[in-house]
């Protein structure tokens, strides 16, 4: 009997107590509060970033607009950041339309945050993100590779609604020799994205 009341607590998501041939069964107040309490997430630390974002940069291929969003999805788990730029005809240079995806998540067992990173070039690239201890900043780093570039990604909080991006890249060779490729601000326009 001991076997099937502990079965039956494992599969009720509750803890079960024989005292003296008994068991102790919370009340649905105890397994309400039980729920409702989460866990911290290594993915609070991007708070910050959730919601749709709108601004304006320049760089390589020339001034643009663009927006982003971050969600958080998966139950939390993931914090997914879709991105929009748009680049006119300008000097020379043809228009540029650029759209991608990034995903951020903690690895089991690891310490810190990841990310992938897919665009409609055909680039993928893996980050190790790292929040400032201020929480005002993080920085999405790709590793460095023999014959590769290496990224850097940085959102910097300026205001409760305002943040400085940059995008850098250091050529193959020279991980540490970072260069802007293209940078801007960007300004929330909704929280809850």
């Amino acid at each position: 009997m001991y076997r099937v009341l502990v079965t039956v607590g494992l599969v009720l998501g509750t803890s079960a107590s024989v005292v003296c041939g008994q068991v102790a069964v919370p009340t649905p107040a105890a397994v309400a509060a039980v729920a409702a309490v989460k866990p911290s997430s290594p993915l609070d630390a991007l708070r910050f970033l959730v919601g749709t974002w709108q601004g304006e940069g320049s760089g390589q291929p020339g001034r643009g607009s663009g927006a982003a969003s971050f969600k958080l999805d998966l139950d939390g788990r993931v914090l997914v950041r879709r991105s929009h730029s748009d680049y006119p005809t300008a000097g020379g240079k043809p228009a540029v339309v650029h759209d991608d995806l990034m995903v951020i998540y903690a690895t089991p067992g690891r310490v810190g945050l990841e990310a992938m990173y897919f665009d409609n070039e055909g680039h993928v690239i893996k980050y190790a993100a790292e929040v400032s201890p201020d929480g005002r900043r993080v920085v999405f780093l790709s590793e460095a590779e023999p014959a590769m570039p290496t990224f850097r990604l940085t959102y910097a909080r300026v205001g409760e609604d305002v943040m400085d991006v940059v995008f850098e890249i250091a050529p193959p060779g020279a991980p540490g020799s970072f260069k802007p490729y293209v940078s801007g601000r960007i300004r929330r326009t909704n929280p809850d994205s």
